[in-house]
């Protein structure tokens, strides 16, 4: 990990980046981060929701560092905030550089999630 850095949440996802996510320079898509991302934050909203969520928006993303392959990719979630229907996750991707022995931090964004009924509705976010 870089010297003061930490990744904040709860570890929520980790995949390793192969081959087949990569640009012939070995740098993994930044399409596959969010998805990878986009699914840690319907892990824990799901968890949260007690059932079935969708995402609704993403807010600003910007890459600080690439993805390499061979590079494990961990997803840290945090609810920031629950509202009636809805709730609102920052999610961080980290990328562990075993070759090198340290984590870096890759990207991070807000992901907003709706809660839905059986009808694809939405539906109310229950009490903790």
């Amino acid at each position: 990990m870089t010297d003061a850095a930490k990744p904040k949440g709860e570890l929520t996802l980790r995949t390793l980046a192969m081959p087949g996510d990569a640009n012939p320079a070995g740098d993994i898509f930044g399409g596959w981060v969010m998805a990878q991302m986009d699914l840690a934050s319907g892990i824990r909203a799901a968890e949260r929701a007690k059932g079935r969520v969708v995402t609704a928006a993403v807010k600003e993303m910007a890459f600080e560092l690439p993805v390499k392959i061979g590079d494990t990719l961990s997803v840290y979630t945090d609810i920031d905030r629950v509202g009636r229907t809805s709730i609102t996750l920052i999610v961080e991707a980290w990328a562990h550089r075993s070759r090198y022995a340290k984590m870096e931090k890759v990207t991070a964004a807000t992901f907003i999630m709706v809660a839905l009924d059986e009808e694809g509705k939405p539906k109310q976010v229950p009490e903790e």
